[in-house]
């Protein structure tokens, strides 16, 4: 048998340190479902201590999974461990999952520490998560960077406390495979107490190397990788999930180990995270991109007509990457549609099942051949929508060569109806403009981005719009869907108006 390699989810807390992938709680907890039907290992839900909603988020999902071990990120404080325990403590497998810094950039300009300090508060971490759990993790922040006799004294002293599990990050994306492989070799072969816990790995992406970092760590005995769903993350991102867990299954001849991960589920988990965040998956991303099992050259696809291992090393069947079938009509019913929907992975609650038909039916009355990807949308969008407090009920638009564009709006705001105009220098502009004379605060707002992408191919596809906006330096994404490109555009502006009318972004921890 080959040895596992534990893997570490961290989607949910490092992820969404993203400019502008914050979560609603309903959102984290669906992302939390379809990652244990992955069947990763850990699932490192949130920061409990930044805040009220945090919180209540960690706790709701370790309350909910229990297939899989739920963590929460503290620091070496009290305060923060006491606190990420009374939201873990109903988990399955409850884990604290505590941090400090050890590089000498951190501890003398971050922490104003002398190292002996450092030592003696990481152990005292360790012991008091100890009382809560025997499932305690322990992070060197910036262990890339960290002095390397310093390394391997804290390691030992934090194993020795009662940590389980001994996280290694690279924090800044900074090392290159060799040396941090010889920095997993080194902790291996120097710390004397090494066999008691399962060394892990967290790589950032700065230079983009976390994939390569990571499995560079597991050649030279890390056992545990920490990464997220299409490599989302602080910056340049963490180490890709989907490129790890792919990369051990495909060169098991030179890489003898194994993950308990799911792979038919990595597409599903792919287009939720890009769903939920607004963040597009780029068509040449390894593993999930669009162009991933893509072939125009004549040569490759006459290789792939005769074999396909030819250009393939994986199948797409192998990360779930079915075809894009076409599905029922306008004339199907409730039952068949529902049923479409369990096949396709979602669990709702009939109200929920009848709001989404009712979109498809007035969907297909508008567009000729309906497919998978049409329905995926329009779940996700409902979902995304559901808890907005804006609402858009009627949309006029008038444009053309010669005219001024004018738009006229109706939306409901916590259920009252407002109407309102404006005009602009194209059609969408006035139906933006229309819209911030009817929400307060809007005129504050700055667009940032704006895509427009087809859902499906043909000249009738839904148009899924996503915007960035920003408000006094805080970002967020807002999405719609729609087959008319400025009633999706409307959505993703009303989305990102809601998500802003929120709470600020939420204290975040990292490592």
């Amino acid at each position: 048998m080959s040895e596992k390699v534990f893997i570490f989810d961290t989607t949910l807390r490092d992820g969404e340190q993203s400019p502008g992938a914050s979560m609603t709680p309903d959102e984290k907890l669906r992302v939390a479902l379809q990652l244990e039907r992955l069947k990763v290992d850990v699932i490192e839900a949130g920061f409990p201590i930044s805040s009220p909603g945090n919180f209540e988020s960690v706790r709701n999902i370790a309350r909910s999974i229990r297939d899989c071990s739920v963590a929460g990120l503290a620091r070496a404080r009290d305060a923060d461990i006491d606190r990420a325990w009374e939201a873990l403590r109903e988990g399955a497998n409850p884990r604290i999952h505590l941090f400090i810094a050890t590089s000498p950039i951190h501890m003398r300009h971050k922490l104003g520490m002398a190292p002996d300090q450092v030592v003696e508060a990481a152990v005292a971490g360790v012991r008091r998560a100890k009382r809560h759990t025997s499932n305690v993790e322990w992070s060197a922040e910036d262990a890339g960077r960290s002095e390397m006799d310093f390394l391997c004294r804290i390691v030992e002293a934090v194993i020795e406390a009662g940590a389980t599990t001994v996280n290694i990050p690279d924090t800044v994306g900074y090392t290159l495979p060799h040396e941090f492989g010889e920095r997993i070799h080194q902790l291996m072969s120097r710390v004397p107490n090494i066999h008691r816990a399962v060394i892990s790995v967290h790589c950032h992406n700065d230079l983009g190397l976390a994939t390569a970092n990571s499995l560079a760590a597991v050649r030279n005995g890390a056992r545990q990788v920490e990464c997220t769903i299409n490599g989302l993350g602080e910056r340049a991102g963490n180490a890709a999930l989907e490129e790890v867990v792919m990369a051990l299954r495909t060169r098991r001849d030179i890489m003898p180990y194994h993950t308990d991960v799911i792979t038919e589920e990595i597409t599903t988990a792919s287009r939720l995270i890009s769903r939920i965040t607004g963040f597009p998956i780029q068509p040449n991303k390894a593993i999930v991109g669009a162009n991933a099992f893509a072939h125009e050259s004549g040569i490759h696809q006459d290789g792939m007509l005769k074999d396909a291992s030819t250009y393939e090393i994986m199948t797409p069947a192998s990360v779930g990457l079915a075809t894009n079938r076409l599905v029922l009509g306008k004339h199907s019913g409730r039952h068949a549609f529902a049923e479409r929907l369990r096949e396709l992975g979602y669990q709702l609650p009939e109200g929920q099942v009848e709001r989404i038909m009712q979109r498809f039916k007035d969907l297909a009355d508008k567009k000729k051949n309906l497919f998978d990807d049409d329905i995926r949308a329009l779940v996700d969008d409902e979902m995304v929508r559901e808890a907005d407090p804006y609402k858009l009920t009627r949309l006029h638009v008038a444009s053309g060569t010669e005219d001024t564009p004018v738009a006229a709006v109706e939306i409901q705001v916590n259920g009252h109806a407002q109407r309102g105009a404006g005009w602009g220098e194209g059609a969408i502009h006035a139906v933006f403009n229309a819209i911030v004379n009817l929400v307060p605060g809007a005129n504050e707002v700055r667009l940032q981005r704006y895509e427009v992408r087809a859902i499906t191919g043909g000249i009738d596809a839904q148009a899924d719009v996503i915007v960035n906006m920003e408000r006094d330096d805080r970002s967020v994404q807002g999405r719609g869907v729609d087959n008319d490109v400025v009633v999706a555009s409307a959505l993703a502006f009303l989305n990102a108006l809601a998500k802003l009318a929120r709470r600020p972004a939420e204290q975040r921890g990292g490592v």
